[in-house]
């Protein structure tokens, strides 16, 4: 099976890694153009770039993936599946047509629900309790394609949208293969998606992570996790930004929403409408993320300060 491969991010890797190494052909990887990136602005090449090279195959940057000659390029592989992971650009009907069994996509849910850019953290900020992985056949619509495989996993209490990630990207590698194997033995079965129990996850925004202290503790917590590694929940403490996280819930009430009620080993312990957040991790302009123990050893953090 001659396949072309496009995917950028860590969570395309190890599908691309698994393609190679159980045999299959690939005869191309497209991925998203080298950016600047760091305090030195230093052109860095994507992650799939990277692998793609060490595994010797040939890489494909195109801005724009549909303009006429790029498509035509593409054509010249002959490719019997395409296979997408996470590349980045919509993919016009000319290019999702190419292949001769079919662009499949493996994506980071259990579809129809958490359709769109960013279904491992909204999983973990709406307080899901399981996710998973869903391979499909591509169409025009947003993740709307016929089903393929599902696997699903739990989510523990203090799972991040970081821990889920790494746990999808190597379940979301085997049930590719999978996917590959039925389609290559002639024995997929199609599955249609049912559109009226769809819902979305919407690309993430720096701004997504302000906490807002009048929500539950739950909520709270729901958020710094699902915004844990990026963007990072936060809030002002005396006008500073403080990342956030992680946190536990507590049940003290003693103060308005969003107030410092108590400074201890423990964390920082900040009163909710239904109890009270303890903030166990955090991290000040310039500074590390340190544990709350370890930032008061050389640093104070006052009660009775209202976050916000």
């Amino acid at each position: 099976m001659n396949i072309v491969f496009m995917g950028t991010p860590d969570f395309a890797v190890p599908t691309l890694n698994s393609i190679y190494k159980n045999g299959y052909n690939v005869s191309l990887v497209v991925t998203q153009p080298d950016r600047k990136k760091g305090r030195g602005k230093k052109l860095t090449p994507t992650p799939v770039k990277q692998k793609a090279l060490d595994l010797g195959i040939e890489v494909f940057q195109p801005e724009n993936i549909n303009l006429k000659e790029n498509i035509e390029r593409i054509k010249k592989y002959d490719p019997d599946v395409i296979v997408v992971v996470a590349y980045g650009q919509i993919l016009r009907k000319d290019i999702l047509d190419i292949p001769k069994e079919g662009c499949i996509n493996v994506h980071a849910s259990l579809l129809p629900y958490y359709r769109g850019a960013a279904p491992i953290n909204w999983v973990v900020i709406n307080g899901e309790d399981k996710t998973g992985v869903t391979t499909m056949y591509m169409e025009e619509g947003l993740d709307t394609g016929d089903m393929i495989l599902k696997e699903e996993i739990a989510i523990k209490e203090n799972d991040t949208a970081g821990v889920i990630h790494d746990k999808l990207m190597n379940l979301g590698a085997n049930l590719l293969i999978k996917t590959l194997d039925i389609i290559d033995r002639g024995e997929v079965k199609r599955t249609p998606q049912d559109d009226e129990n769809s819902s979305y996850a919407p690309m993430m925004d720096k701004n997504l992570g302000k906490i807002d202290w009048n929500k539950s503790k739950r909520t709270i917590k729901n958020l710094v996790r699902g915004t844990n590694p990026w963007p990072c929940a936060y809030t002002h403490y005396k006008g500073k930004k403080m990342k956030i996280y992680k946190v536990d819930i507590g049940n003290e009430v003693k103060g308005t929403n969003g107030e410092i009620v108590k400074v201890d080993d423990e964390g920082i312990y900040v009163s909710v409408k239904d109890g009270s957040i303890i903030i166990k991790k955090i991290q000040f302009p310039g500074k590390r993320p340190m544990k709350v123990k370890d930032y008061l050893r050389g640093n104070e953090i006052e009660t009775n300060i209202i976050l916000g």
